[in-house]
C-alpha cells in the first residue's frame, strides 16, 4: 500500500493534555514506598538486636514489630499505587485495545 506524500499518522489521534496528575501521584506513591522501606528497616534493626534507630519510639520488641508491619504496609501501598499510576499514565485514550496486545515497555 502506497502512502501519500501529505499523510501524517500523528494527526489522526491528537495527543491530549499532559498527565501531570498521574506523574504527581506516582511520585507520591514512590515516596510512600520509600518511607515504608525506611520504617521496615528501623523495625527490623531493632528486632535483630541493633541499637534503636528511632530512639525511644521503638525500644521494645512490640513497638519494633509494629514499625516493621507499618513499614511493609506503606511499602505495599506505595508499590501498588505507583504501578497503578504508571499504568494509567501510559494508557491511550483513543483506541480500545486489550492491555496484553500493547507493547511491553515497562
Amino acid at each position: 500500500m502506497k502512502l501519500s506524500d501529505g499523510f501524517d499518522a500523528r494527526r489522526l489521534r491528537p495527543r491530549g493534555s499532559g498527565s501531570w496528575r498521574w506523574r504527581f501521584a506516582a511520585a507520591l506513591a514512590a515516596l510512600f514506598a520509600g518511607f515504608g522501606v525506611l520504617l521496615a528497616m528501623a523495625g527490623a534493626a531493632t528486632l535483630l538486636g541493633r541499637p534503636p534507630a528511632l530512639g525511644p519510639l521503638n525500644d521494645s520488641t512490640g513497638a519494633a514489630i509494629v514499625l516493621l508491619l507499618f513499614g511493609l504496609l506503606f511499602l505495599w501501598v506505595g508499590v501498588l499505587g505507583w504501578r497503578l499510576c504508571r499504568r494509567r499514565s501510559r494508557r491511550r485514550n483513543g483506541l480500545s485495545m486489550s492491555p496484553h496486545l500493547m507493547k511491553k515497555r515497562d
